[in-house]
């Protein structure tokens, strides 16, 4: 589902510089990641004129900022592809347990204020019994629940391991491109822009841990002495990041929207149709998805309001995808398939909207490449050609060339 703003005046109208190109990407968990995968694949393949991995800003949220920081390090859709998809990557080998390993050491530092705790409780119960009741009960012993079922310290040092090697960088001020990681400040509820002013100098890899910090999933991640939990908390998408950079185009990438299963609404409320059918994790999954999605539409409108001048393009599932909906959002398992369904559900939004966006991309340098968006039987995998293993020295060297390329071609479109 493709939603888009058209710009009302471009300001770079009849000007010969390159435009200026900013992307943001959500989140919503790894099925979300593996979405926004596919429908990046998409764009770069069906597009022409579009490399993902040299926009000129990028800001990402939870999992959206796995994939905004591989980009802006220069790590391709593709590469991407084989790291998460395919597992024949030469460079980075993922696994996803290592994301999923249970956070021990936080559960043994809640267990260990236990006994104090008891010896509290079971004192005020002997002087004071008529005073205490269940809810100071669930209160005083809520502190035992640990705040994330699983270590995030292993997603950080994945990641770091990724930007330090082959010319890559964990340092938000040496990116060729702005990148912004966003996260949400525990104690204030305040909303921090890693890699802006005055956190730019905190690693990109802590930056996404803080950002995709869940609540229940991983613990808050403590940077100089404040507690960071998941980015969406406050906004959905932080399009409004990169709208400020002055940039031409936006694109936006959201996989997370309210499913609509298209029952009637005199079909009886016991149906097997209905949500509620499929007990609470159906509903707190459509709660969720509905909250983020509304809040999202509401930012939309406001910078349509706000930036009027910038085009906007923003990528969404389809409403009535049951497959997408009912999908673990914290399961690896699916991970090709959520791809190639966003991956076939941009192609078809270029192709159907392809009357529409023509003159919008048109007016940046783009254009839909019509034998890729028109071919209803493409496929994710069909775009990854065999390659030749690489050397950290010989990726370096490649980088290089691919630089030099850049630069080369910047200059014959004066």
């Amino acid at each position: 589902m493709l939603s888009f703003h058209t710009a009302r005046q471009r300001a770079r109208t009849g000007n010969k510089t390159p435009p200026r190109i900013g992307l943001a990407v959500a989140g919503g968990g790894p099925i979300g990641g593996m979405y926004e995968l596919g429908a990046l694949r998409a764009l770069e393949e069906a597009v022409e004129g579009l490399d993902l991995s040299r926009l000129d800003c990028y800001v990402g949220v939870s999992s959206g900022a796995f994939l905004a920081a591989g980009l802006a390090n220069r790590i391709g859709t593709e590469e991407m592809c084989r790291i998460f998809l395919t597992g024949d990557s030469d460079d980075v080998q993922f696994r996803p347990e290592t994301f999923m390993r249970p956070a021990l050491f936080e559960y043994m530092r809640r267990a260990a204020s236990l006994p104090r705790l008891a010896a509290d409780w079971w004192r005020e119960l002997l002087f004071s019994p008529g005073e205490l009741h269940w809810p100071d009960f669930l209160t005083r012993f809520g502190g035992l629940v640990p705040t994330g079922l699983f270590d995030n310290a292993e997603v950080e040092r994945f990641l770091r391991d990724v930007f330090t090697r082959r010319g890559r960088t964990n340092d938000f001020r040496q990116l060729d491109s702005r990148l912004f990681v966003i996260a949400v400040d525990l104690d204030s509820g305040e909303a921090v822009r890693f890699g802006g002013e005055k956190w730019d100098d905190v690693p990109i890899s802590q930056a996404i841990q803080a950002s995709a910090a869940l609540p229940g999933l991983y613990p808050p991640v403590e940077v100089r002495g404040r507690h960071f939990v998941d980015g969406a908390l406050r906004r959905t998408m932080h399009a409004s990041v990169v709208l400020e950079r002055g940039i031409d185009l936006m694109l936006g990438v959201n996989p997370l929207v309210a499913f609509n299963s298209g029952v009637d609404a005199d079909v009886a409320p016991t149906s097997p149709g209905r949500l509620a059918a499929g007990g609470l994790p159906a509903v707190l999954s459509q709660t969720f998805r509905t909250l983020l999605q509304s809040r999202m539409q509401i930012g939309l409108a406001k910078h349509q309001q706000q930036f009027p001048d910038i085009d906007q393009l923003i990528f969404e599932p389809n409403a009535q995808d049951g497959e997408l909906f009912f999908t673990n959002a914290f399961s690896f398992a699916n991970r090709q398939r959520i791809a190639e369904i966003a991956y076939r559900n941009v192609l078809a939004d270029l192709r159907t909207r392809a009357d529409t966006l023509g003159p919008v991309l048109a007016a940046h340098g783009l254009r839909v490449r019509g034998e890729v968006a028109g071919d209803t039987t493409r496929s994710i995998m069909d775009g990854l050609q065999p390659r030749p293993r690489k050397t950290e020295t010989t990726a370096r060297l490649h980088r290089a060339l691919d630089d030099i390329d850049a630069i080369v071609g910047s200059r014959r479109t004066h």
